[in-house]
């Protein structure tokens, strides 16, 4: 590979679907992306082990201390590409089927603009941030190693393709976007038996069948609760002594998201103690609400509008998005690229993105970094 020679955005997409790695383990493409930073003269550094860091600083004014965040997600998924594309997957069993490869090229292109003119104020950073798609989440990793620290982070902007919206169009949504993630695991000990023996019982499947029906009535607007594994292993005659049930939880802010994790216990104490069972409730933390900006959401809207962009103001979106660690840290923008409904589904083996939005995802992330570190 010749590492002294640019590359454009797309090629620099191309080689990263072809070459897909699952979380965490982004080896080679981390050594990429350095080998192109490189090329372009760019510092940089690893962070969070398979990511990488790249900070450009301005040559405008002394105020260095002051600083945008553009980040990118770099992982893909367990997923064995359909599409017969030039470029597909090289790796059995991987594919980068959400756009994480879209997502790193348009970083890299506004970096190679930024690089080539670095005619603004503060630092720019570019975080090409590993383990999107599985908890921890990479995010939470790169804030553990308090890369910003002494920096004043004027914003932290992402972007995610959307095959719902035009190629090249733009989405929004200020506020609360898009909902936290738990994962749920419920126990249910009681006594099994015969089936015919119900007075000898103290039955877990009863028990569970009216903790999950009282779950489930917990769904609501801005509550997302689905048990999606129920574990029962008797006969038609044999109740078993143990229940065991997982599913997810979706909500749109911390605190509704501690009431409905104190309702979940409450429900299970009570379904407890009228059935004589013992229930243990696991609940596992995942990602953060994406909760957007509203200053940052309107700038971008008037600048898309400028720049004569169709754009769209999205609903609430109930999937998540380490993006939301970075939230409750910093003013946050995560925003939508369209790339056409040809591209299929995402997190399928023939979601294709329409390469045409490399483009517009560049052009729009440059003018807008410069606009923010200028305000």
């Amino acid at each position: 590979m010749e590492s002294n020679k640019e590359i454009t955005p797309v090629e620099f997409r191309r080689h990263l679907h072809a070459h897909p790695e699952l979380s965490f383990q982004e080896h080679e493409t981390a050594r990429y992306i350095e080998e192109q930073l490189d090329a372009l003269g760019i510092e940089h550094r690893r962070i969070a082990q398979t990511g990488v860091l790249a900070a450009i600083r301005g040559s405008k004014g002394p105020d260095n201390n002051r600083a945008l965040v553009l980040r990118a997600d770099i992982d893909a998924l367990p997923i064995t590409e359909q599409n017969d594309c030039p470029w597909h997957s090289q790796h059995d069993g991987v594919m980068h089927a959400c756009g994480h490869d879209m997502h790193a090229a348009i970083l890299y292109g506004v970096l190679q603009r930024m690089a080539a003119r670095p005619d603004f104020r503060g630092t720019l950073f570019g975080l090409f941030q590993p383990g999107e798609e599985c908890n921890p989440g990479g995010a939470s990793l790169v804030l553990a190693e308090k890369p910003f620290e002494g920096y004043d982070v004027l914003a932290v902007v992402g972007e995610h393709v959307d095959a719902q919206l035009e190629v090249g169009s733009l989405g929004f949504r200020a506020g609360k976007y898009m909902a936290s993630s738990d994962e749920l695991r419920l126990y249910i000990h009681g006594t099994g038996g015969h089936g015919a023996m119900r007075q000898l019982l103290k039955d877990p499947v009863a028990a569970g069948a009216e903790l999950l029906s009282r779950l489930v009535a917990l769904n609501g607007e801005e509550c997302v609760l689905s048990i999606g594994r129920v574990e029962a292993l008797g006969a038609t005659n044999i109740v078993p002594d143990d229940v065991y049930m997982e599913g997810t939880l979706r909500t749109f802010d911390e605190r509704q998201r501690k009431i409905i994790h104190q309702r979940i216990a409450n429900i299970a104490a009570e379904i407890d103690s009228r059935y004589g069972v013992k229930s243990r409730v696991e609940i596992s933390h995942g990602y953060p609400c994406v909760v957007n900006d509203e200053l940052l959401v309107k700038l971008a809207v008037t600048l898309a509008r400028r720049e004569n962009l169709h754009i769209e103001m999205l609903p609430l979106r109930t999937t998540a998005e380490d993006f939301g660690f970075y939230c409750k840290e910093y003013p946050s923008l995560f925003y939508r690229l369209g790339v056409g409904a040809q591209a299929g589904r995402s997190h399928t083996a023939t979601f294709l993105p329409d390469e045409r939005a490399i483009d517009t995802g560049v052009d729009f992330m440059h003018k807008l970094a410069l606009q923010i570190l200028e305000k």
